[in-house]
C-alpha cells in the first residue's frame, strides 16, 4: 500500500463521516418531491427493442412513429435534465421514413425476416454519448477547448449500429473530457439525475444515463475506462454493460491513447432499461467474429452457472474505504439469495489477495501517458500547472472544471506513487487478471458492489471519487461487468449491484442479469407511469 494515497482516502472516509449526516438533516433534508420529471404516457417508450422490432417487422408500427414518440418525450424531459448537447431530430424522422419505406417494399414476410436478419435495429432509435463520435455532430466532449469541434466520422461502434439500421436521434452529455464521476461542465452546464435533481445521473455516460432513467432513449451507447457506463448505470438505475476488454473497437473515441493495449481499459458498451436487449445490442457492437469468439448466440443454462458473492473489500483495505451502503449490501445478498432458491451453486468469495486494489487500478490508468491530456500547452511543469488550475477552478476562474483536473492531476503525479512502485503494482494487477479466471472459470460469476454509495448530490462527488477502484480495477483487470438495478431506497434513489465474470464470459453476466431483472423487475421509472390505451 502507498502511504499518502491511503491517507487520502482515509481523510475522505472520515470527512465523508462528518459531512454526510449534516447534509442529509440540516442542508438537504428529505423533501416529499425532487424529481419533475413528467410521467411516460406513450406505451411504445415501455417496450423493449426485441418487442418494437417485432412491432416494426409485423408492421403494427411504423418507425416515423417510434422515433415521433422518443422525440416528443426527449423534448418533454431534457428541459428539466440537461442531458442532450445537440440534437438531429429532423434527419432521424427522414431516416425513421425512408426506414419505413423500406419495411414496405417487402413482398412477402420471408421478405421482412431476411431484411431485419441483415438490419436487426432497422427503424429503432439510439441516443450516443458524445465522447463516441458521431459524424457531423459536436465532439467537444464538455470542454471549453473543443467547443467548435465536429465529429469527421463515425466511431467504430457507432458505424456498427448504423449499419444495423439504428436511427441517431442526439449525443448526450459528458464530463470533461469523460474525466471525472459527475456531468458538469462549462461549456454544457449541469446534467441532473431524474431520481433527484439535487443528485448527480454520474459520469462520464451522465447523459445516457439521465435520458436512458427518464425513458427518454430506448437505447444508448456509453464508453468506460474507470466506471463510466457502470457509475451512470447505479446512479440511473438501468442496465449497462462494461464488455471484456478488446471486445468492442473505440476507434474514433475521444478522449483515445495510442497505446495498442488502450482497448483493453477503454471499451464502449451498451447502457438500456432492459436487461434482455443488451445481449443483441453487444453483438452488434462486437461485429460478427467477436461475438462468435464469445459465444454470444449460444443459450446459456442458468442452473450451470456459479455464482459467488462479496459485499465489498475485506480486511485493512476494507476499512480504509468509505463502508459499502446497506441498501446495496441488502441487494446483493437479496439476489444471492434468489438465485440460490432456483438451484444455483452459490458461495461468498473468497477472492484473491485484493489489500492493493487502489494502487493497482489507478497504476493502469495513471500508466496510459499516450492518452490525452487535458493540459498540452499550459507551461513547462504540468504538474504545477495543474494545481494552479485547480486553485483558479476553486474560485470559478479556470477554464477547465474541477473534477477533469483531479483525474489529470492523479495522472501527472503517477497517481501519487513513485514510478518504480507503480510498475509492480501494473505488474500485480497482470497476475490478478489469472487468478480470476481461474476463481471465475467458464461458468462462474461475482456479484460485488458497483460502487460503495448511490448518488450524490452535486459538488459531493469527489467523495465517492475515492471509491472508483470499484468499477477501476476490472478495467485494469479486462473483465466483462453488467450493472444490474435493484429497485430504489428508502430516498427513492436506485440501488443495485454487479455481475463480473471471467474473461470472455460475457454472456454468464448477461444471463444473470436477465433472470435478476424478471425476479425484481429491473428499472424503475423516476414517477409512475401514466399509460395511454397505444
Amino acid at each position: 500500500m502507498e502511504i499518502l494515497l491511503r491517507l487520502i482516502v482515509i481523510l475522505v472516509k472520515a470527512i465523508a463521516w462528518i459531512i454526510s449526516p449534516i447534509l442529509d438533516t440540516y442542508v438537504y433534508p428529505q423533501k416529499s418531491k425532487r424529481t419533475l420529471i413528467p410521467p411516460v404516457k406513450s406505451r411504445l417508450l415501455t417496450l423493449s427493442v426485441q418487442e418494437l422490432r417485432n412491432r416494426l417487422r409485423s408492421r403494427q408500427l411504423t418507425s416515423v412513429e417510434l422515433v415521433g414518440a422518443y422525440i416528443e418525450r426527449i423534448e418533454a424531459v431534457n428541459t428539466h435534465l440537461n442531458a442532450l448537447v445537440e440534437s438531429r431530430f429532423t434527419a432521424a424522422l427522414e431516416e425513421a421514413a425512408e426506414a419505413d419505406d423500406l419495411i414496405a417494399s417487402c413482398q412477402s414476410a420471408a421478405d421482412v425476416e431476411k431484411l431485419f436478419e441483415e438490419r436487426p435495429l432497422l427503424g429503432l432509435p439510439v441516443t450516443i454519448k458524445e465522447s463516441c463520435a458521431l459524424e457531423g455532430m459536436t465532439f467537444a466532449v464538455g470542454s471549453l477547448n473543443r467547443k467548435n469541434f465536429k465529429a469527421q466520422a463515425d466511431g467504430e461502434a457507432v458505424k456498427r449500429l448504423k449499419s444495423a439500421g439504428a436511427i441517431p436521434l442526439l449525443v448526450s452529455a459528458t464530463p470533461e473530457y469523460c474525466f471525472s464521476i459527475e456531468t458538469d461542465t462549462l461549456l454544457n452546464g449541469r446534467c441532473l439525475n431524474p431520481y433527484d435533481f439535487e443528485r448527480t445521473p454520474g459520469g462520464s455516460s451522465g447523459g445516457e444515463g439521465s435520458l436512458n432513467a427518464a425513458g427518454a432513449s430506448l437505447f444508448g451507447i456509453g464508453s468506460d475506462i474507470g466506471g463510466s457506463i457502470r457509475i451512470p448505470s447505479l446512479y440511473c438505475g438501468i442496465f449497462g454493460h462494461k464488455p471484456s476488454g478488446k471486445v468492442v473497437s473505440v476507434k474514433g473515441h475521444f478522449p483515445n491513447s495510442e497505446d495498442p493495449n488502450i482497448e483493453h481499459y477503454l471499451v464502449e458498451g451498451p447502457m438500456t432499461r432492459f436487461a434482455g436487449d443488451l445481449c443483441d445490442l453487444l453483438q452488434i457492437m462486437a461485429g460478427k467474429e467477436t461475438s462468435a469468439r464469445l459465444r454470444l448466440n449460444e443459450p446459456v443454462q442458468l442452473n450451470q452457472i456459479k455464482v459467488q458473492y462479496a459485499l465489498g473489500f475485506e480486511g485493512i483495505n476494507g476499512w480504509m474505504h468509505t463502508s459499502v451502503d446497506k441498501d446495496i449490501r441488502e441487494a446483493i445478498c437479496k439476489a444471492a439469495t434468489h438465485l440460490n432458491t432456483l438451484g444455483l451453486e452459490v458461495k461468498k468469495a473468497k477472492l484473491p489477495n485484493l489489500g492493493n486494489s487502489m494502487e493497482m487500478a489507478l497504476s493502469g490508468i495513471a500508466g496510459q501517458d499516450l492518452m490525452d491530456y487535458l493540459l498540452v500547452d499550459e507551461g513547462s511543469s504540468k504538474v504545477r500547472e495543474t494545481v494552479w488550475q485547480m486553485v483558479l477552478s476553486l474560485r470559478g476562474r479556470s477554464k477547465y472544471t474541477t473534477n477533469a483536473l483531479i483525474f489529470e492531476l492523479m495522472r501527472r503525479t503517477g497517481a501519487f506513487m513513485p514510478h518504480s512502485k507503480m510498475k509492480l503494482y501494473i505488474e500485480e494487477s497482470r497476475g490478478l487478471i489469472g487468478e480470476f479466471a481461474s476463481l471465475l472459470g467458464e461458468n462462474g460469476v461475482l456479484l460485488f458492489p458497483t460502487l460503495n454509495l448511490p448518488s450524490p448530490r452535486h459538488k459531493w462527488s469527489v467523495l465517492s471519487l475515492w471509491a472508483v477502484d470499484y468499477t477501476l480495477l476490472f478495467n485494469v483487470l479486462g473483465l466483462p461487468v453488467t450493472h444490474v438495478p435493484m429497485g430504489l431506497n428508502d430516498r427513492g434513489l436506485p440501488v443495485g449491484l454487479s455481475v463480473i465474470a471471467g474473461p470472455n464470459q460475457d454472456r454468464l453476466c448477461l444471463r444473470v442479469a436477465v433472470e435478476l431483472e424478471r425476479a425484481f423487475g429491473g428499472w424503475k421509472p423516476p414517477v409512475p407511469h401514466e399509460l395511454d390505451d397505444q
